[in-house]
């Protein structure tokens, strides 16, 4: 096994060179604002507005629904125009906030911030959770929850995850060359958190010169380390990240947490930086917007609520007709049927492909040649717990640890037999997921 990485995973084509050279752009968004309450893993924010109500930029508009939660800001100036269920990326209708913006942008007045080293851990922990700042990266779980830990001296490290292994996505690459000094502060709040703690900047090795860059930037920095990955997918998932960089290993029944580390994005460390050291809400995100259906992929700085309509626009529009639409990365990002839909605070990316290869690959029969064993970070049987999901035996499906898995799509990456191993194995974890709830 190679020097920091892990057991299992695939070298897929990484399509980052689509947009990896383009530096980010701000864009401003021309029509209505959606919201939607539920960004984040927890209950719903509660609206504190109601239609007809004019707002600002950075004027909370719904409050958090409880301590696992995030509440929500106004991203433009303007009128609510209605509080109503919103159609979302999964294809879900979700109560939302309607915003019309005005145009004019005008915000709030931000409270004066107060320097870090004044802080207390509360101080710090309450200006995180004001913000809204949610797990950027996919997972939505509220930042504040993640951080509010029962004891803090005992852990060891606090990785900033900059693998961004998903094949086309280079929004953290770009925030990374662009943004380093954000990156790095954001970090130091995050450790001011954990006196007994050093900070990991965990970038794959493809990705060279941000690996140069943050050496340069933190070498005057005792606390926090920088280290460079096998490039390798999953890299950036949680358990695979937290054991290429420290060797220590978790399953499905731990958090990080548990043996002493916490994980956090390169956007939602940002964020952090952002509400502690200038007390702004999270209300913007890097977008990658890409594909080769796309005629000019670009990374925007885009305000949540944004419609993906208005981020294709911006890159040029479709030169071909995309066959398939995907909200994240190919790998575990979903399908999409429509672009009116708006960017929330976990979309990471809008991928836009001219063909729709998955679609026409007919699945046959297993041939046990096991290739999804191989590759399977979790270490688990994909064509076993596949079979079991399929014929519904929850029984021997958890039996056989099929609740260890990751979600990664790297078992149906290398099917021969095409099977749809991930997709059956995702849709029975979800059952059992929503059995735990009850």
């Amino acid at each position: 096994m190679a020097k920091l990485t892990f057991v299992g995973g695939i070298h897929p084509y990484d399509g980052k060179d689509l947009s990896k050279d383009k530096p980010i752009k701000d864009i401003l968004p021309k029509g209505d604002l959606v919201y939607p309450l539920s960004q984040h893993i927890g209950a719903p924010a509660v609206p504190v507005v109601k239609k007809g109500d004019h707002v600002l930029t950075g004027q909370k508009i719904a409050e958090a629904g409880g301590f696992v939660s995030a509440p929500i800001y106004a991203t433009v100036s303007g009128t609510v125009k209605a509080i109503e269920p919103r159609r979302v990326v999964t294809g879900d209708k979700v109560m939302s906030i309607v915003i019309e913006n005005d145009g004019e942008y005008a915000e709030v007045t931000y409270p004066e911030p107060k320097p870090l080293e004044e802080m207390s851990r509360e101080e710090i922990l309450d200006c995180i959770r004001d913000a809204g700042v949610v797990g950027m990266g996919g997972a939505g779980f509220p930042t504040h929850v993640k951080l509010a830990v029962n004891e803090p001296e005992k852990i060891d490290y606090v990785i900033a995850n900059c693998a961004e292994c998903e094949p086309y996505l280079t929004s953290d690459y770009r925030r990374m060359l662009e943004e380093p000094e954000k990156l790095i502060e954001g970090l130091k709040v995050s450790l001011a958190l954990f006196p007994n703690a050093t900070g990991i900047l965990a970038v794959e090795d493809n990705k060279e010169d941000c690996i140069a860059l943050l050496k340069e930037k933190t070498k005057d920095e005792s606390r926090i380390l920088v280290k460079g990955l096998k490039t390798k997918y999953p890299q950036g998932a949680e358990r695979t990240l937290i054991y290429a960089t420290t060797k220590r290993q978790i399953d499905s029944s731990r958090l990080p947490a548990d043996v002493g580390c916490v994980v956090n994005n390169v956007d939602s460390i940002v964020a952090i930086y952002n509400a502690v050291y200038h007390r702004r809400p999270l209300m913007e995100r890097i977008v990658t917007i890409t594909g080769d259906a796309i005629a000019k992929p670009q990374n925007y700085r885009v305000r949540i609520g944004t419609n993906y309509h208005e981020l294709v626009e911006a890159a040029g529009g479709f030169r071909k007709e995309p066959a398939k639409i995907v909200s994240g990365g190919p790998m575990m990002g979903f399908a999409i049927f429509e672009l009116d839909v708006p960017t929330t605070k976990t979309a990471s990316a809008l991928l836009c492909m001219t063909k729709d290869e998955v679609s026409l690959l007919e699945p046959s029969a297993c041939i046990n040649c096991g290739r999804c064993l191989e590759v399977c970070p979790s270490r688990i049987m994909p064509n076993l717990l596949a079979t079991l999901a399929e014929q519904h035996n929850e029984e021997a499906f958890l039996k056989n640890e099929g609740m260890e898995c990751c979600e990664c799509g790297c078992c149906s990456f290398v099917c021969p037999a095409k099977r749809h191993l991930s997709q059956n194995i995702k849709s029975q974890r979800k059952i059992q997921l929503g059995k735990r709830k009850k």
